[in-house]
Formats: C-alpha cells, structure tokens, sequence
C-alpha cells in the first residue's frame, strides 16, 4: 500500500545533505514494511538486518565502531557486500543494540556513501533514554498509521483525494461526493490507519476480521509493556492505556489521574505515561488559556487531554460492535463524540507533526478542542461530531482573540458562515489550504 512517506524518503536518498535515517513509530505501523519496499524499488538491492530476531549482530558492534570494520564484518556474515549508493543497509529494530544507534555518528562522518535506514518500535523510549544518541548525525522521520487521505488511497479514490488536495475556493462540494466521502470516513473511524488492519478491510470487507487484528496489535503492545517496562511501572502503564476510552468519553475529556484509582497521584504515574508518549502509542493534547506565540511556553503541562494513537484500535479498546458502522452517523457521536475528537488528533498529528493543544478560558467556561499555529497566527479549531454544531466557545474565543478566521470541523459540507469556515471532517488534512485560500495566512 502506498504510503506518504515515501516521497520524503525519495528526497532523503538525493538529498544533499543525506545522513543515516532513523525512521520512528508505534510497533504495525508499517516502518518495515515501507523501508523494505523503497530499498527494493529505489536501490539494487536493501541487506536486511534485525537486531531483536538476530541477537548475533550486535557482537559486530561490541569494541571500535569503525564504520570500514563494521561493514566488512558484516558482509562475510551476510554473505553478501555493502556497495556504496546502490545498496540499501537496513538496521531494524535498532533500539536492542544501542551501540549500533551509536556508531551512525560513524557512518555520518566516515561512510556517508553508505545509505542507511534505521528503524525501531521501541526507538522513542531508547532515544529518550540514551546518553549516546548521534545528536546531528542522523535523520530522522516519524511514521504514523495512514491518515484517511491514504486510507481513501488504498480503497481505490484517489480521485477524491485529488479533489480535496487541489480545493481552492470555499465553494461546497458536490453533493453525492460529500455523502461518499461522509460513508467512507465512517468505516475509517472502525477501521483506523494500521496497515494490516487497512489491507484486509480492503481484501475481505470482514469488519470481524479487522477486529481480531486489531485485538491481535492491542495484545503485541501489552506484550511491550511486560517485557520493556520496570516490573514496578507495568500496572501503572496498563492502568492508563485501558483508561483511554473512559476518560475520553467524559463530556470533560481533561486527563484525570484519580479516574485510574482513588489514591492515583500524578506524580507516581508520570513515568508510565512518558513511557506511553515514547513510544508512540498515545498523543498529548496540553492546555493553553492563551493565544500567543509559541503555544508551547504557555501550555500547562498539568492539565491535557489523552488520544489513542489510531481510532481504530480506540473502537477496539472501547468494544465498539461492528454494527454500528452501518448505524447512519451513529458511529461518529458515539462516546460524546470521543471518536471524532481523537480522529482530529490523529490526522492533525500524522499530517503537521506538531504538540497538541487545545485552549480553555481561563474562567473555564468556555473550551476548543484544538489551537493550530500556521506561520505568526494561532487558529482555533473547534471539532463536532453531528451536522447542527453550536459554536459558543468559538464566539468566545473570537471576542477574547478576534483572530482573522474561525476554524470548525464538522460533518456539514464545506461552507463559509461569516468569520467561521466548516471544514468537513474528511477534508481535516487539508486544513492549511483552506486557511490559505481565505487570505488568512500571515507569514
């Protein structure tokens, strides 16, 4: 299946200034896969290299980290020589050997001829720790599940994507097409972005089917935390990835710890939830009360929301029943429109790669689900499940902030009521467009 990031790793192989890639992501979201297939395509040949299935590698990695030793010892091993930009070299699942993360600083500076793409599932929770990582050596890109955009892709539309990426003026979209995409973003929101889950929806049409992948990818991250965690932190991390529904599903989606246990204090759990952020399988969404630039120096650390990495597996963590994708737009107000909320998220995340924040009036009467910052302006971003939205805390945000546009992504069609633009829900990845094609930016 294609995947987006692929033309970065195009660039990245002409790239002038080329370094070691490390590749980032949550376990099935597809690292392997999409390397393997662009060394099979782009070069002669990729020489595949596990480090957690092949234990032996890491002993060519113990004592000098000579780039020129390293790589003749590993062709005798592999049996099979490292030509220098024909040759793909794939280090994956790196992070179990951290003196092979060590020595791309070595290939940065001695073999940059060498093309190599190094991934991990683990590679968040290695970085954050590692007093060796090859700060400046490496490139790095992070791989998400598929946005809807390739979701749309693998279903054989990519004339609808063509549509919403060449938009260009606030004018509503065809009907018919509307409703087609409104169908499609709903077996979306069942389905999600992981890639197996995708490929056999797409092959099968079985939504049971996609559910046992789902389960299955739920149990290998489960499987993560009994085997990569302190013993002392695994009920402490279980506790907080189960409590993701619940605590979305509150018409409060603010993070509570008390909701884990009674005597839960932030304190004891801010390890495990770090843990989680690592590696990739839940995304932060911090507070802000302002609208100044940057957002980050005037968020609260102590006070967010939490989202699932993929709405899919949120469905399956929720014990959403198949059925109700073909339930009308039941599926997309399920959970006090939880769903809709962490779909935003998703996309927000995998198509900007920004922090997440959302703002609340200092009063608290009034709250956004997310602020986007583009260019020297903060727009607010408010999300709604259903086709009748109210937008009380976009008025209010407006007469506090009088920004130059207002942000509002619902299941209506595309449509401009004044200050405030609707931007359909499947169209949520092409949010810097219809900024642009308002005026509206400020560069």
């Amino acid at each position: 299946m294609k995947r987006d990031i692929y033309k970065q790793l195009l660039a990245w192989k002409s790239g002038d200034r080329r370094k070691p890639l490390l590749m980032r992501g949550a376990r099935q979201t597809g690292k392997t896969y999409i390397i393997k297939e662009f060394g099979e395509c782009e070069y002669d040949k990729y020489i595949y290299c596990n480090f957690e299935s092949d234990p032996n590698l890491a002993g060519f990695f113990k004592g000098s980290l000579k780039p020129a030793a390293i790589l003749e010892n590993l062709s005798l091993y592999l049996g099979q020589p490292v030509r220098k930009g024909k040759d793909l070299l794939v280090f994956d699942e790196i992070q179990a050997c951290g003196d092979a993360l060590s020595s791309l600083k070595y290939f940065c500076e001695e073999e940059n001829d060498i093309h190599i793409a190094a991934a991990g599932s683990l590679l968040g929770v290695k970085l954050a720790d590692s007093g060796s990582f090859p700060v400046g050596k490496v490139n790095i890109m992070d791989l998400y599940p598929m946005t809807f955009f390739e979701f749309l892709e693998a279903a054989g539309y990519n004339r609808y994507r063509e549509l919403l990426e060449g938009k260009s003026d606030p004018e509503p979209f065809p009907e018919p097409i509307h409703r087609d995409l409104v169908a499609l973003l709903r077996k979306y929101y069942y389905v999600g972005g992981m890639p197996e889950a995708v490929k056999a929806f797409f092959e099968t049409n079985d939504l049971a089917e996609v559910r046992t992948i789902h389960n299955d990818i739920i149990t290998s991250y489960t499987l993560d935390f009994a085997k990569h965690i302190q013993p002392a932190d695994i009920p402490k991390v279980t506790l907080i990835w189960e409590s993701i529904p619940s605590q979305l599903a509150k018409e409060n989606k603010k993070f509570i710890f008390s909701a884990l246990k009674k005597s839960a204090r932030a304190r004891e759990y801010e390890n495990a939830l770090q843990w989680l952020l690592d590696i990739g399988l839940i995304y932060k969404a911090c507070s802000v009360t302002s609208s100044r630039l940057p957002l980050k120096r005037y968020a609260n650390q102590d006070i967010f929301k939490i989202y699932l990495l993929d709405v899919g597996l949120l469905g399956a963590l929720a014990g959403l029943p198949a059925d109700i994708v073909i339930r009308g737009d039941d599926l997309f107000h399920e959970y006090s429109g939880s769903f809709t909320e962490n779909y935003a998220a998703q996309q927000l995340k995998a198509v900007y790669g920004k922090e997440l924040y959302y703002w609340k009036s200092k009063g608290g009467m009034a709250e956004l689900d997310f602020l986007y910052e583009s260019g020297k302006q903060v727009y607010p971003l408010e999300v709604k499940a259903g086709i009748n939205p109210k937008s009380k805390s976009l008025r209010s945000y407006d007469n506090q902030f009088s920004p130059s546009i207002l942000l509002r992504s619902s299941l209506l069609n595309l449509r401009k009521d004044g200050s405030i633009c609707n931007i359909p829900l499947y169209a949520l990845e092409c949010l810097h467009r219809y900024i642009e094609f308002n005026g509206m930016t400020n560069d």
